[in-house]
């Protein structure tokens, strides 16, 4: 096992933070004004122009499959963690469905355009929760002439409002498939969500299909042998680990930069051994995690029959990690970091949707147990 970034990765994640550090000089990152379609496809062509938006999903033989991705996703997620969510389930899931189960007329209308990062798309797959391993899809198809009928409702489907295509995920058969329907498509509703806790700057939002029609060629199927929620979930999994990475680096730097210049008592805080001992604790985390990390992402590549449970042990520290990371940041600011945006508040509003979506950190271990004792859950 080899986790070390070459010289080439090194230079790819320098030249994705730059690409970015530019683009958010003159654009507002992480608002409400950011989560717009405009602002979004606009950081989308920018990311387009560094190989990041095709890690995972094209093959690039110059780099380390995912074990690079994972890096890549936390210098972006750690810029801005709104455009990272975005991107990601663009990109990272509802793209990643297109390259394994689509077919090639599929990948050229769908798949080129989101990794080229010409236009935006979203996969609605949580229903009454965020819950969809245990619950049964309740969104279901119909055969009607030569195409299907969908009907059904989902919650929480980042990017709803904004995407130029929504991979809906339903029944059909009795097994799960994708269709890919337009928001212009008649009977798809889109109401955004408002109010979150964190991500200001993704747009986000409760979907419902009445008698949606969907062409037979809009629609994804993956083998028998495979089960394509546990797939998603996975992938779903792997982007808020990185996310929890980002955050992670984001909080950690403020922190220590913090407490080298900020002064009381006569001298920086990070004089005083309290401050240093918290500093320590969260780069440990932090290191710990990227670590964890990165191998369920090699195991992803190498393998892939190895990755759910590792991939979902990870999730589990990281997120978890970041939000112990992010809170003891917040009392190293103090008020600085309470009042005002800044990356210590971003990444503290933010670390708690990892936690929760994807598979949950209480589903997870229960998954885990199971995993330990043999049992299939």
């Amino acid at each position: 096992m080899n986790y070390d970034y070459s010289q080439k990765e090194f230079e790819l994640f320098i030249g994705i933070h730059q690409v970015l550090t530019d683009f958010s000089a003159g654009h507002p990152m992480d608002t409400g004004e950011a989560a717009s379609k405009t602002f979004i496809r606009s950081a989308l062509q920018q990311l387009g122009q560094t190989p990041y938006l095709k890690l995972g999903v094209e093959d690039a033989p110059e780099y380390n499959g995912c074990t690079t991705l994972m890096g890549a996703m936390e210098v972006v997620a750690a810029v801005s963690p709104s455009l990272f969510l975005s991107t990601e389930y663009s990109v990272r899931v509802l793209g990643r469905a297109l390259a394994r189960w689509g077919d090639d007329n599929q990948k050229q209308t769908y798949l080129t355009p989101l990794v080229s990062g010409e236009t935006l798309g979203a996969l609605a797959l949580c229903e009454q929760t965020a819950n969809v391993d245990n619950d049964p899809l309740s969104t279901v198809a119909e055969k009607q002439g030569d195409g299907y009928v969908v009907n059904g409702k989902k919650q929480f489907v980042v990017n709803g409002p904004v995407a130029a295509v929504i991979g809906v995920v339903g029944v059909l058969d009795g097994r799960p498939a994708i269709f890919l329907v337009s928001p212009e498509t008649p009977g798809v509703t889109i109401v955004p969500t408002e109010g979150a806790m964190g991500y200001k700057g993704t747009a986000i939002a409760e979907i419902t299909l009445e008698d949606c029609a969907v062409d037979a060629a809009h629609v994804l199927r993956c083998p028998d042998k495979e089960n394509m929620v546990s797939t998603l979930r996975m992938w779903e999994n792997q982007v808020l680990t990185g996310a929890s990475l980002g955050l992670m680096r984001a909080a950690f730097e403020s922190a220590r930069d913090y407490a080298k210049s900020h002064r009381t008592g006569g001298k920086p805080i990070i004089a005083y051994q309290e401050v240093g001992f918290k500093l320590s604790e969260m780069l440990t985390l932090f290191q710990t995690s990227q670590m964890l990390a990165t191998r369920a992402a090699w195991t992803m590549d190498k393998h892939p029959k190895d990755a759910f449970e590792l991939t979902l042990c990870a999730k589990v520290f990281c997120t978890e990690s970041a939000s112990q990371v992010s809170g003891e940041a917040m009392k190293i600011l103090g008020s600085s970091a309470y009042f005002g945006a800044n990356p210590v508040e971003r990444a503290y509003c933010c670390v708690r949707y990892g936690e929760i979506f994807g598979t949950s950190t209480e589903l997870s271990r229960v998954k885990l147990g199971d995993a330990a004792l043999g049992v299939k859950s």
